[in-house]
């Protein structure tokens, strides 16, 4: 049965998770957004067009949907075609702003802030409603290192529209890190916060497991000893808790239901198999199938190959 089937499914990247019209969509653009020719453009720009009027008011299929897209879009000549165009397009302007954000990520840096920033500001002049200009600016600030005041001031904004938008609590959760500039004391009064008000299948359910992966990445970072008994943090008290948490809830059928389920639960397992809580992770495993997830996979080498590898491990003698 189940797990048999489960370790048979072939890994595969999969940034659109179970989000179909967005896989149809990404695979659809692979064959067009190398040329340049007006036409293609066009049939490009309707295409997602059409998909991002979709679901009007489903803020967290739609996050979910931009975020793909600009990551997929870094480098390609799509998103600024659509917005010279059509510059009163609140779409157009929100994509072009998110796939720039994606692409300094790469670079390290922004080529043009306050040009951005005034076209996050544009589209939720003209989408008020809509929480995602205010989520693709406060990545942008995160990015640019904004003061807090004024990153807060952001983030307010879109909690205002979406009381529990994933991609703005991870980005918060980033940066108020030791990396980004924060504290880890930062970090653990945001996460004892949300923890008290977040619904337990909220779609930012994910960001208290997130900041104990994180916390025990750092530690591996370290090397030597620390890095050699890294799997004790999963043992304190916390840590042990919010797997335990995780671990109870977010398999049962129908409990997570958010556009990014599949890569909380991508989360989960790595952290279950971490902690060497491989019975736990063996179904996790089996609901996620083979669609693989970057992070945090990636943080050991090839995120398929460290997938495999992973799920071997938890599905042995089964």
């Amino acid at each position: 049965m189940a797990f048999l089937s489960s370790r048979r499914r072939r890994a595969r990247l999969a940034p659109e998770l179970d989000d179909q019209d967005l896989g149809k969509l990404l695979k659809s653009l692979v064959a067009t957004t190398r040329t340049g020719t007006i036409a293609t453009t066009e049939l490009c720009v309707a295409q997602m067009s059409r998909l991002l009027e979709q679901d009007p008011g489903d803020w967290d299929r739609r996050t979910h949907r931009l975020d793909v897209l600009a990551g997929y879009l870094v480098g390609s000549h799509l998103p600024r075609s659509w917005a010279t165009r059509e510059p009163g397009n609140a779409d157009a302007l929100v994509l072009q702003a998110w796939t720039q954000v994606a692409q300094a990520r790469a670079q390290g840096r922004l080529e043009d802030p306050a040009g951005t920033v005034e076209m996050c500001l544009r589209a939720a002049e003209l989408a008020p409603e809509d929480p995602t200009p205010w989520v693709a600016l406060l990545a942008l600030s995160r990015l640019e290192r904004r003061p807090q005041s004024e990153v807060f001031a952001v983030w307010n904004e879109v909690l205002a529209r979406d009381r529990w938008n994933r991609e703005a609590y991870l980005n918060m959760l980033s940066y108020l890190s030791p990396d980004e500039g924060g504290s880890r004391i930062q970090v653990l009064e945001f996460v004892d916060t949300l923890r008290a008000r977040v619904p337990a299948n909220a779609p930012c359910v994910g960001t208290e497991l997130t900041a104990q992966v994180d916390q025990y990445h750092s530690i591996l970072d370290r090397g030597g000893v620390e890095a050699l008994v890294a799997r004790n943090h999963w043992s304190h008290v916390t840590a042990a808790q919010a797997l335990d948490r995780a671990a109870h809830s977010w398999i049962q059928p129908g409990f997570l239901r958010h556009a990014k389920a599949l890569a909380d639960l991508n989360l989960l397992a790595y952290a279950l198999v971490a902690a060497d809580r491989r019975a736990e992770a063996r179904s996790v495993f089996e609901v996620i199938g083979g669609v693989v997830t970057a992070w945090p996979w990636q943080a050991g080498g090839d995120p398929v190959t460290e997938f495999e590898t992973t799920r071997q491990k938890a599905t042995a003698g089964t």
